[in-house]
């Protein structure tokens, strides 16, 4: 470890708001808005026309599950482009769209969610997020997959849909075992290395139209799973409308998302960008089910993602005896204080706090002479580091598994993607991990960073050093 990363591990580069520390923030904080003033400007003064009612400044603003009034913001991010708009090398020398990042809660339902500012086709015509390229995924896709043989009996003459299946991901792993499948994915280029693993593949956006014409075409499902997708649906009741339809009468569908009450305990606020319109809560999932005729029978609590919930549903009249984990759940969640304002009223404040201590760690570097760069160009990470006006200056580079990423720079920030082998060619002082969920897997494939004294870095739930 370096003498500059023991330091910050024995917290002797503190971390606090000195006025020295204001006055660069805002020097900084200044330099990045005045970098692209146009699309600012652009984008704030007239809202594209498939803009949503989501807004508190727009008379008659409603709430995508239960259509009431929203007027209290959750947290404001200020401005960002689509966290997943990954810039070609000539893009460089043309402006950016960027669009508010600010979430609301709904004081009735108390789901916390987004406006939306582009068309589903355009965030996912062309999507940079496969799968495949994270192998603690790819192990926690085959667990599922086994524990779903086991307690649902699955075979040849079943049928499992996953809606945004990306590259084939978990269907293949049922393939082997001889049971039908099908994926639903709207990424095209996605869909197309999905198929080239032999895995049949709907290039389409779900909803209940489209549920309609599957069951037409291919018959109900005995599973439906949705991993990381719920959080993704600008109309989540057409959305879980489309579930129902598709479910078979004795079918289970399952669910994967972040948790909100994990997001606001962990200062998780990175996760936040604008192709999730919802952050789900079990309270404020709960009733979009129960509105299309499904009923939560259970619910797991996982590490993946910092933190999430798979639930299980199925179709109310023949719904089993629900697992005391739900109720438990909701309990915990009332606790919290997710059933009032309470919870979320003081999330802004920490999430300042936050943007202060990864500033304060870049500048020290930088003024010590230390060379910090990034590893992973997740969704997460571009939130991240637009917020807090991180650019090359502050990270040097970021590297990513991914070739669809190298060569590549990440949207607003601009800083270059490469390969992972470029970590070992500069020998870095520091690694800030950006996809921080994945600290543990990547510090082990990088361990190799330790040898020249180099430390690896996350910023989420909060400043630290990635232990050996």
């Amino acid at each position: 470890m370096n003498a500059f990363a023991v330091s910050f591990a024995q917290g002797l580069v503190p971390i606090a708001d000195t006025e020295v520390m204001v006055m660069s923030v805002t020097q900084l904080e200044a330099l990045t808005r005045d970098a692209a003033p146009s699309a600012r400007s652009q984008s704030e003064s007239k809202p594209p026309p498939w803009s949503s009612d989501i807004a508190s400044d727009r008379p008659g603003a409603r709430c995508r599950s239960c259509s009431k009034v929203l007027n209290r913001t959750f947290i404001d991010l200020g401005t960002s482009p689509l966290a997943n708009s990954y810039l070609e090398p000539p893009a460089l020398n043309r402006m950016e769209a960027f669009y508010p990042l600010r979430a609301f809660v709904c004081e009735s339902c108390f789901l916390v969610q987004l406006e939306t500012f582009e068309a589903p086709d355009v965030i996912f015509s062309d999507y940079a997020y496969f799968s495949s390229y994270s192998s603690s995924w790819l192990k926690h896709a085959e667990q599922y997959v086994e524990t779903m043989l086991r307690r649902r009996g699955l075979g040849p003459s079943s049928r499992v849909v996953e809606i945004a299946s990306n590259d084939g991901y978990l269907l293949q792993y049922f393939m082997r075992h001889g049971v039908g499948v099908l994926g639903v994915e709207p990424a095209a280029n996605v869909a197309t290395v999905a198929r080239e693993r032999g895995i049949p593949t709907e290039t389409v956006f779900f909803g209940l139209e489209q549920a309609r014409r599957i069951r037409g075409e291919y018959g109900t499902a005995d599973l439906i799973v949705g991993n990381n997708v719920l959080a993704h649906v600008p109309d989540l009741n057409d959305f879980v409308a489309g579930v129902a339809a598709l479910l078979d009468p004795s079918g289970l569908a399952t669910f994967e998302f972040p948790h909100l009450l994990r997001l606001i305990e962990k200062t998780q606020f990175d996760t936040i960008y604008h192709e999730h319109c919802s952050y789900f809560s079990l309270l404020a999932v709960e009733p979009v089910f129960e509105r299309h005729g499904l009923e939560l029978v259970d619910v797991e609590e996982l590490s993946t993602h910092g933190g999430s919930l798979r639930l299980h549903a199925a179709h109310r009249q023949n719904v089993p005896t629900a697992s005391s984990a739900v109720g438990a759940l909701r309990e915990r969640e009332v606790a919290a204080g997710l059933s009032t304002l309470t919870a979320y009223s003081a999330f802004a404040d920490r999430v300042a706090r936050r943007k202060r201590q990864l500033l304060h760690f870049l500048i020290s570097a930088a003024d010590e002479g230390k060379q910090v760069v990034g590893y992973g160009a997740p969704a997460k990470g571009n939130t991240l580091l637009n917020y807090c006006g991180v650019g090359p200056d502050l990270l040097a580079y970021t590297v990513d598994r991914s070739p669809h990423k190298q060569g590549r720079y990440l949207p607003g920030s601009r800083i270059p993607i490469f390969a992972p082998e470029k970590i070992l060619e500069t020998r870095p002082d520091v690694v800030l991990i950006l996809p921080w969920n994945l600290k543990d897997e990547i510090a082990l494939e990088m361990s190799v960073v330790r040898s020249w004294g180099g430390t690896f870095v996350v910023p989420i739930p909060e400043m630290s050093v990635v232990a050996s």
